[in-house]
């Protein structure tokens, strides 16, 4: 679980907006992207992002 303050600045480094924590990712509904954590650290590259499906988006 990241730490909520962390969660407060971080943002999408494509759509610079805020993100949400499902499981061990970091999601951009904006940017449709599903950034992983990884040991507890946040991987905020976008070539490391899934991308997320309509239907996933509609489930968040």
């Amino acid at each position: 679980m990241i730490d909520q303050k962390l969660l407060e600045i971080l943002v999408c480094p494509k759509t610079r907006s805020s993100l949400i924590q499902q499981g061990d990712e970091l999601i951009s509904k904006k940017g449709k992207l599903a950034y992983p954590i990884r040991d507890g650290i946040p991987i905020m590259l976008i070539n490391e992002a899934r991308k997320l499906s309509e239907e996933e988006l509609e489930k968040l």
